[in-house]
């Protein structure tokens, strides 16, 4: 038996209409992924290496040189311009004042992770009217499929052919654009939520060590 094979200029034609939408859908699904990629690989998102270095500098007594380390990293390291952020607050170069130091954090970390989750809410909504789009397609080719038949005096499987084509064409590349769309959604959420948690254990751990040595001094200035 002779199988057809189909080059993917016909199938986007057998596809009718719904396939113009579903071709922007797609476009945009892998531009965005791709801005997305590139960004987020220009950005070293590691924060452990920082907070250890900047611990060294503080427990030194060397304030400016942690300041300075972490300046010459912020164009790259997005953990450095909140770490850089947490410890500006520190009175006279020594003791970080807790709740400012708190606010100032978090602000700074809400800046970068909005600016890696740019984008985000495309692939969502992509996710979501992409196999909506292909399904509207569906319905659309069963009802030129059923008009063939309800037109034709004779029924035979060639009539309702190209109804059938663009029933289930259209269903399948919204469901491929919507898969698309949505892992690279998972992957980059994934390590934008894996940023955040050691962007917020490396600030709670630096706060609480040199507030507590904040106290410890005041406690023995008091004394």
């Amino acid at each position: 038996m002779e199988t057809v094979s189909f080059s993917l200029l016909e199938l986007f034609k057998l596809g009718g209409v719904i396939m113009w939408p579903l071709l922007l859908f797609s476009i945009a699904a892998v531009a965005i992924s791709i801005e997305r990629a590139v960004f987020i690989l220009n950005h070293n998102l590691d924060v452990d290496d920082l907070s250890i270095k900047v611990s060294e500098y503080l427990n030194a007594g060397e304030y400016q040189k942690a300041v300075d380390y972490l300046s010459s990293l912020t164009k790259k390291r997005m953990g450095a311009r909140v770490l850089l952020s947490l410890i500006q607050q520190s009175k006279d170069g020594k003791y970080i004042c807790e709740k400012r130091a708190e606010r100032a954090a978090e602000t700074e970390a809400v800046n970068c992770i909005n600016s890696l989750e740019n984008g985000f809410n495309f692939l969502v909504a992509l996710g979501s009217l992409s196999p909506l789009t292909g399904f509207l397609g569906t319905v659309t080719g069963m009802i030129g499929a059923f008009r063939s038949i309800a037109e034709a005096t004779e029924v035979n499987a060639q009539i309702v052919a190209n109804g059938i084509y663009e029933a289930l064409i259209t269903t399948v590349f919204g469901l491929i654009i919507a898969i698309i769309a949505m892992i690279s959604h998972s992957i980059f959420s994934h390590i934008v939520d894996k940023f955040s948690f050691k962007i917020e254990t490396s600030c709670t751990n630096l706060i609480a060590k040199y507030s507590y040595e904040q106290t410890e001094g005041n406690n023995e200035n008091k004394a």
